[in-house]
């Protein structure tokens, strides 16, 4: 374990969040959850770069992972802020179930697993934030993460070097869902390194896309270009 975990996470969370780095490089490997490379970088690459979106939380908020996989970066944040809620939503069923077990031995009270796609749930939940690492286009994201964005809200997309290109391409899904200018935040410690997220808010009243029982957005629901197409991790 990296020196900088033990500034990064609280004093009483560290142990969680060593187990949870076991966990994930040898049940996540061998569950095909993560490449069996990630495994001797999973703190520099996965949780340090993770850990550092805690900050940008504020306390009692209600927080959506989608697209959750192994639990990158929800639960490294349920970790590390234990006074957030995390709802972790993912489609597939043996990610879901690695994340329950992780979820049930580390004793985290403060994550709830649902399994589904993001859109399953629009209309039923809002939360405070919704996050997302490595999911799809920001263009997409925006689709499935902003109608589980209550007001006041915001999505919150880690992105790197094409954080600015992404949000250029999102144009046309910033204005059909009515969404603020995103934000670009870059958060840095000197051991871990740097993330950068792209934030993103409503201009005015939320706007939720109710669905059809057949699975179709209503008529007059907003749709960006991405909208229907499969993401990367299919979080939608």
């Amino acid at each position: 374990m990296p020196p900088a975990a033990a500034r990064l996470f609280r004093a009483e969370r560290v142990a969680l969040a060593s187990r949870y780095a076991d966990l994930l490089c040898t049940d996540g490997v061998v569950r095909g959850l993560i490449g069996p490379r990630e495994a001797p970088r999973i703190w520099d690459r996965h949780l340090l770069n993770c850990v550092l979106m805690a900050p940008a939380l504020a306390p009692g908020q209600r927080v959506a992972d989608i697209g959750s996989g192994a639990g990158l970066p929800g639960l490294v944040l349920a970790i590390a802020r234990p006074d957030v809620h995390f709802t972790l939503i993912e489609p597939l069923l043996r990610r879901t179930t690695f994340l329950e077990e992780v979820v049930a031995e580390l004793g985290l009270d403060n994550v709830k697993v649902e399994r589904g796609r993001a859109d399953v749930f629009h209309g039923k939940q809002s939360f405070d934030v919704v996050t997302a690492r490595a999911v799809s286009a920001l263009e997409n994201l925006i689709a499935w993460g902003m109608p589980l964005v209550g007001a006041g809200g915001s999505l919150l997309v880690m992105k790197g070097s094409s954080a600015e290109d992404e949000v250029g391409g999102a144009r046309a899904a910033l204005e059909a869902w009515g969404c603020s200018e995103p934000e670009i935040l870059e958060l840095d410690d000197p051991d871990a390194g740097s993330v950068r997220l792209v934030r993103v808010g409503w201009s005015g009243e939320p706007r939720v896309s109710l669905r059809t029982h057949a699975g179709r957005a209503r008529k007059g629901a907003p749709r960006s270009r991405g909208q229907g197409r499969k993401g990367r991790r299919n979080a939608q």
